[in-house]
């Protein structure tokens, strides 16, 4: 075909145009996010995608017959009074937010758990040096399921989140980077008149999640005293696994199927950054919030309510020592940037932590767009789907931002496997359907059989 021997920027300009017309026609499915006020906030769910989010994160893919939704409405805390010591600490709001919404009461205990863990992850590496926790793991030579070699920190952190989600006996199963597969906590389907240590007590056993982490992303940078973080998401099950068996070297069908849901069905993500402060930023999928850890109380305080992400930005964040391995939609989309070629006519800034956490902190802050791409070594780049891409995803489209692997939706993708790897390119709304349009104006055929396959559950 003619049209495929075209160069990408020929076409481009016309690309814009049809999405900027996409993204117009899809963005009134989506409502204003979360204020902390009385009012209450709807969250609908068209086939899947997540709304309650930000006006401008609009679905690029939805399904036919999206109208049909289902609504689960979220009431906001609503604080009266706040004292003038303490401020609003994540103890206290989770606490309101049980108060509001009783169907929510066991995420209370769950984001406990995993904050009290954060900050026992944050004392850790606060004290790595001193404590001898820098360096590899047994000397080196300790690999994970990725094939990546394991510091000492990742070993201890991993074991910190897992002891602390299952004490909070709202956790079926947990997946995360550290583990081959699922882990099945069995201790959390103990019923009254069962086994147990409880079993005489008469008690409703509540909602079960299963949790996804990254337990210390970016712990290759701890020796050198960079930014690392947490990264967590919390879904429902979709069926009870209480007679689900996990046996070494295979895992039962239906613990796979509540763990391999797509980002759209999370009830909860979030991520804890361990840097000059420590931070601990989630959603409950009505908006975004920002908590800082005040040493002095041994509280995460509200410091960053109601966070969005700027419509535009003025920073874009990648590796470009690979740059020539990228997708040519991609070096063309940067090169613009850096020659004020773009849409804004502006010339944009390079700013690169290499920590997935402190990247997209920054990005949510300050804008513009921080991605890991695809590139020829790496086809389906290197962040993880379910524990890092989606929820990280989840989170910038609550403060009104976008996360796409090049053209598609990461929201909307389902996991095939628990370490299925993906590429993201995410940030300022408008900066991230600038970049889509370069993708859209390409007609590269493999670019378009790895889009497609990714749709269809096909990636490798």
């Amino acid at each position: 075909s003619p049209l495929l021997a075209r160069p990408c920027s020929m076409v481009r300009k016309t690309a814009l145009c049809v999405a900027a017309l996409a993204a117009i026609g899809c963005a009134a499915a989506f409502t204003t996010p979360a204020v902390l006020s009385p009012a209450r906030l709807t969250r609908a769910r068209f086939s899947g995608v997540s709304s309650g989010r930000a006006p401008r994160a609009a679905s690029l893919r939805m399904e036919e017959g999206a109208a049909a939704k289902e609504e689960r409405t979220v009431r906001a805390p609503v604080f009266d009074e706040v004292c003038e010591q303490t401020g609003i600490t994540l103890t206290r709001y989770m606490m309101e937010v049980a108060r509001a919404n009783p169907d929510l009461r066991d995420l209370e205990s769950l984001i406990g758990g995993i904050s009290l863990a954060c900050k026992t992850i944050a004392n850790l590496v606060d004290r790595a040096t001193i404590t001898g926790m820098v360096g590899y793991e047994g000397g080196g030579g300790s690999v994970n399921v990725q094939g990546e070699e394991q510091k000492k920190l990742d070993v201890v952190t991993n074991d910190v989140l897992k002891r602390a989600l299952t004490f909070t006996g709202k956790v079926g199963v947990i997946a995360s980077e550290e583990e081959d597969t699922p882990v099945f906590n069995k201790d959390a389907y103990k019923v009254p008149g069962g086994e147990g240590k409880y079993k005489d007590v008469l008690a409703d056993i509540g909602t079960k999640y299963v949790t996804v982490f990254d337990p210390l992303d970016g712990s290759s940078n701890v020796d050198a005293n960079i930014p690392t973080g947490t990264i967590f998401g919390v879904y429902e099950e979709k069926e009870s696994m209480e007679n689900c068996v996990m046996e070494e070297g295979a895992v039962e069908g239906s613990c796979l199927l509540n763990t391999l849901q797509p980002g759209s069905a999370l009830a909860c993500a979030g991520y804890c950054l361990y840097s000059s402060s420590c931070m601990f930023v989630f959603t409950l999928g009505a908006g975004l919030n920002g908590f800082t850890y005040d040493r002095s109380i041994g509280e995460f305080v509200l410091t960053h309510p109601n966070m969005q992400i700027p419509k535009r930005g003025k920073i874009y964040s990648f590796n470009e020592a690979n740059r020539w391995l990228w997708d040519k939609p991609l070096q063309e989309y940067v090169t613009a940037l850096q020659t004020a070629q773009g849409q804004t006519g502006l010339q944009y800034s390079s700013r690169y932590i290499g920590s997935m956490v402190g990247d997209v902190h920054r990005t949510i802050l300050y804008g513009g767009i921080f991605g890991y791409p695809a590139d020829t070594k790496n086809k389906d780049g290197k962040l993880r789907l379910l524990y890092e891409a989606a929820p990280m995803s989840f989170l910038i489209e609550q403060g009104g931002g976008l996360s796409l692997t090049g053209k598609t939706r990461i929201m909307d993708l389902k996991p095939q496997k628990v370490h299925q790897r993906v590429p993201f390119l995410a940030g300022s709304y408008d900066d991230v359907m600038e970049m889509r349009s370069y993708y859209d104006a390409c007609e590269d055929p493999e670019i378009i059989k790895r889009c497609l396959a990714r749709l269809e559950g096909d990636s490798d």
